[in-house]
């Protein structure tokens, strides 16, 4: 379960897909209240204690450059560091960065590395283990959806063990942010098979924490690094349950053997009300950096023609997905971005509840029902088709529901089936073996939209996984990543919503509400911009209020 902290993980890399909730960055509810159990709080954060929480899906494995999963990069950003990092504003700031300056109009990047970061295995982070990193991202031999941005690179040149500089032969809108991946250890992967290395699963990193124990489908176990260079972080243990379903998770958290858990909108509405509640948890909303959609596989012949996609986009009810669905937590959208946010086209107008409208266009696209049996068909083939989402996540379930019962009222037939997470990216979507599917996008908050738009992406593993190909969107999106000035940069990407929108490649459906509940012994909550979780390793747990293990 992705909480808070995976997103600023995530604006470090690419887009990620997100498994097991909806949730993203922002701020609300309360912070700082003495919780049941501790007469009061002590005057100064405490050490020790076990913090617990969960996540639908399992890692893949805990090499950043192979994970497009938000279960490998959560963990992943507890195990590693990075030279940049969003701060609670969501700006810019070193981390194991001493220093940055950009030069030349962008076209240069000179960096130096703080002293004395170290690995776990006492060696010291260098200059080199960041060229290292950056070689594994362009190396064709590594299968990464996220090189894209470092094959720009005209130079990278170490000059000092602390010191690089890294050239493009023009300026790079999200060069800064690119250098926010985790840095690897040279010493330790240079020469191994990253398809086939202990590494994937036994990490040496330099981030808070390290990995301790994983035991395959039932829990990770991460220790405080006390050589950590910003400091050791509170919490003595970090565990990550395993609970493949929203339902056992929140027994778990009533139980009080979960300390974080992102609500679903019932949840948050209905069953996590009264005293006890308000003593033991604080809740938080938040409109969050990420969507849910219908997406379709665009080699698949039922999807292909554009007309029965805008007559998808018309017979889909999305009030009725964020009434029935979000409770009204949440609000319909019309595009990969955030509404509200400066990039957003507010001009696009979104394809009405219409199903006469659709039946029309389906028709024009030669669906009709020639038999009269309730179904529209097509040289002699009916229209039917599977929808698949992963298993846990109730949301999507109940709006791949709905979406099965408005493309029904149109003579469309739909299965819905689910899918453990780690199969369904592996099995599924790695490999294009669906025919449509709900996900879930978080939202970058630089605009670049490369990495899942761009037609060279919708490749085997990559994130193009719909096989959408548009050259005039090639060319839009490879012109705004060079753009440095916002105007400029926004005219470009209100081109590209306005041609997927006009396309629908997805159905995108809504916007939720993020709505994370942490339980009131947690202390150190800074609710803001990038969300509850920015400081994490500031979080503590009064000693009073501290446990070792699990409550069984």
């Amino acid at each position: 379960m992705p909480h808070t902290r995976l997103f600023i993980c995530f604006f470090l890399v690419s887009c990620l897909l997100v498994g097991a909730c909806d949730s993203g960055p922002g701020g609300g509810g309360q912070s700082g209240a003495t919780p049941r159990g501790a007469e009061a709080l002590p005057a100064a954060p405490e050490d020790g204690g076990t913090y617990v929480t969960a996540t639908i899906g399992e890692p893949s494995n805990l090499i950043p450059p192979l994970a497009s999963d938000s279960a490998s990069f959560e963990v992943s950003s507890l195990l590693y560091v990075s030279l940049l990092r969003y701060n609670k504003n969501l700006e810019i700031e070193p981390r194991a960065a001493k220093s940055y300056e950009v030069l030349d109009g962008g076209r240069l990047l000179r960096f130096e590395l703080r002293p004395g970061i170290l690995w776990n295995d006492g060696r010291e982070l260098t200059a080199e283990d960041v060229e290292f990193t950056y070689k594994l991202y362009i190396d064709p031999d590594v299968p990464t959806a996220y090189a894209e941005n470092y094959k720009l690179v005209k130079e990278f040149k170490v000059t000092g063990r602390y010191t690089f500089e890294v050239r493009y032969d023009k300026p790079l809108a999200r060069a800064l942010t690119s250098w926010m991946l985790s840095i690897l250890p040279r010493h330790v992967l240079e020469g191994q098979n990253l398809l086939d290395t202990p590494f994937a699963r036994a990490p040496v990193g330099a981030g808070p924490y390290r990995l301790a124990e994983w035991i395959p489908g039932s829990r990770l176990v991460l220790t405080a690094n006390p050589d950590y260079f910003e400091g050791r972080p509170h919490f003595d243990r970090v565990i990550y349950r395993i609970i493949p379903d929203q339902a056992t998770m929140f027994m778990e958290l009533k139980a009080r053997n979960l300390d974080l858990m992102d609500l679903t909108p019932q949840q948050y509405r209905f069953q996590t009300t009264g005293p006890d509640w308000d003593a033991d948890f604080r809740k938080y909303e938040y409109l969050s950096f990420g969507y849910t959609y219908v997406g379709y596989n665009l080699a698949n012949p039922m999807f292909a023609d554009v007309r029965v996609r805008r007559a998808f986009a018309h017979a889909i009810d999305k009030q009725a997905i964020v009434k029935g669905v979000l409770l009204g937590l949440g609000q319909p959208t019309v595009g990969p971005y955030k509404p509200g946010t400066w990039v957003y086209n507010e001009a696009i107008r979104d394809y009405a509840f219409d199903p006469e409208a659709a039946r029309a266009l389906l028709a024009e696209a030669g669906w009709t029902d020639s038999d009269g049996d309730g179904t529209l068909d097509k040289d002699g083939r009916p229209f039917e088709f599977t929808l698949m989402t992963n298993q846990g996540n109730e949301s999507r379930i109940k709006a791949a529901t709905i979406v099965q019962a408005n493309l029904g009222a149109v003579g469309v037939r739909v299965k819905i089936r689910t899918v453990e997470w780690s199969a369904f990216i592996k099995e599924f979507i790695d490999t294009g073996r669906f025919e449509a599917l709900v996900m879930g996008w978080n939202i970058i908050i630089d605009p670049d939209l490369y990495n899942v738009w761009h037609s060279s992406k919708a490749v085997p593993g990559g994130l193009n996984f719909v096989g959408y190909k548009n050259p005039e969107l090639d060319a839009l999106l490879d012109k705004g990543r060079h753009l440095l000035g916002q105007d400029e940069r926004k005219a470009v990407y209100d081109e590209v919503q306005r041609i997927l929108h006009e396309d629908q490649p997805y159905t995108f459906l809504y916007c939720p509400l993020a709505l994370p509940v942490v339980a009131g012994r947690i202390q150190g909550i800074e609710p803001a911009p990038a969300g509850i979780s920015h400081n994490f390793e500031q979080w503590w747990i009064p000693k009073a209020l501290q446990r070792s293990t699990m409550r069984q």
